[in-house]
């Protein structure tokens, strides 16, 4: 019964979702393309703002971190030097009866189909996730080039150019936004696993002895983001230490949020060791590029790496499935579909309108325009004068509008509105005068 609830809720989401123009599948009309999804008017700001949160949080508010926005396609050897082209794999299986393909490691029951239950499946047979391209006119294994599957590695190719530009030294990070490509067997939980998504990523380098206190710094510090910043409950969040490490990493921890889908990981803290650094220096033979040279023990070594990862698309698919609610506290209606209140109480710092101007009648535009030129300078704003007033605070809802503001008639003459609650639904008669530091100090 829980199960069915989930699958229910998390239908929910994705309908409102495409009808709010919020995320959907890209080449709807086609009939879409598996694990690629775009973002609509409302679905745009909401992904900004929790990359601009971000971003502000790892970088700008900072005097050791530094950022970094790197290509997709990078020199072939890289993602050799990496692993990636040798070993970043999954190990796949198919079923002769209704030809579905799955993940060894996510069918529930060996050996059986989740789809029809048969136990004619293949024999597991490894596939590997990197996405391939050719870089020039011939389309030969002398110019495969592929879409990069990750963020840090160009940190760690840039590392010394970075370093240098910007004369930081032990301990410092370099962070970077930006699309990464994986050709996962099979996308599922809407936005959760994709084919191609945002991640967003800071390299931590530091030197060895010091790394396990770094590591526990900044596993508290992401912590801190999503209970402070983004504001989820620490409730409906968990920490998932790694049992099983890479033969280079000293710790791992993931940060799980638990969706209607069950928990699932949206950031990862690792200890990298100096592995990385290693690797790129074996592979492109350039020492001094991937080591730092300590002036009083004149020697060079390599810097170890604490890493912050996490993926922009997740962190908004959570932010979507603990905002949505329906409740019927406003209404009195017989007919149930139309009491149902669809809320998405989003932080009001990252929903995609902060501040709704309704005029009660198009007759008010000359009041309400400027009104809306005035706090389009602070928050981002939407001017909505069609249907009901009712109507209207429902579109809203629906799209997490924390605040509306209400002109009617008597503005024109005592120059005041109605401001309008999203989540309390209460509201608040006030002066124009004053409305721009009253949403200021909420929003």
């Amino acid at each position: 019964m829980a199960e069915q609830v989930s699958a229910d809720l998390m239908s929910r989401v994705v309908a409102l979702c495409k009808r709010r123009g919020i995320i959907f599948q890209s080449s709807d009309i086609y009939g879409g393309i598996n694990g690629f999804w775009d973002y609509g008017p409302n679905g745009v700001p909401l992904r900004r703002s929790v990359e601009q949160n971000w971003w502000r949080y790892m970088v700008e508010d900072r005097d050791n971190v530094v950022g970094l926005d790197s290509t997709i396609i990078c020199h072939p050897e890289v993602w050799r030097a990496s692993g990636h082209v040798d070993q970043f794999s999954d190990s796949m299986t198919d079923c002769l009866e209704c030809k579905k393909r799955y993940r060894v490691d996510q069918l529930e029951k060996p050996g059986v189909c989740p789809s029809c239950g048969s136990t004619r499946m293949t024999e597991p047979r490894e596939f590997n996730l990197m996405m391939k391209t050719y870089v020039g006119p011939v389309f030969d294994e002398e110019h495969v080039a592929y879409l990069r599957a990750e963020t840090c590695q160009p940190i760690f190719v840039d590392f010394n150019i970075v370093r240098i530009a910007t004369r930081q030294k032990l301990p410092f990070g370099i962070a970077q936004t930006g699309k990464a490509f994986r050709n996962e067997i099979n996308p599922r939980f809407f936005t959760f696993r994709s084919r191609e998504f945002m991640q967003m990523e800071m390299e931590f380098f530091c030197r060895d002895e010091e790394a396990m206190d770094w590591f526990e710094y900044w596993r508290k510090e992401r912590w801190n983001f999503y209970t402070q910043v983004l504001g989820i409950p620490e409730n409906k969040l968990r920490l998932h230490w790694h049992e099983k490490l890479a033969h280079y990493a000293k710790a791992a921890v993931d940060i799980e949020f638990e969706f209607p889908f069950g928990w699932g990981e949206i950031e990862g803290i690792h200890h990298r060791g100096t592995w990385d650094m290693s690797r790129h220096c074996e592979f492109s033979h350039q020492e001094q590029d991937c080591k730092v040279y300590d002036q009083d023990s004149k020697e060079s070594f390599f810097p170890t790496v604490i890493e912050t990862s996490c993926g922009l698309d997740r962190i908004c698919l959570m932010l979507l499935c603990n905002g949505y609610d329906e409740d019927t506290a406003e209404t009195k209606k017989a007919d149930k579909d139309e009491d149902t209140r669809v809320v998405l109480h989003l932080p009001p710092k990252v929903a995609p309108v902060q501040v709704a101007i309704l005029p009660l009648s198009k007759k008010l535009e000359e009041q309400a325009r400027p009104l809306l030129k005035d706090l389009r300078r602070y928050f981002r704003t939407d001017y909505d004068d069609s249907g009901s007033i009712g109507k209207r605070y429902r579109r809203q809802d629906e799209i997490g509008t924390p605040y509306c503001v209400t002109v009617d008639f008597d503005s024109v003459n005592d120059q005041t509105v109605t401001v309008r609650d999203r989540d309390s639904m209460s509201q608040e008669r006030m002066e124009i005068s004053k409305l721009p530091a009253y949403l200021m100090g909420k929003i």
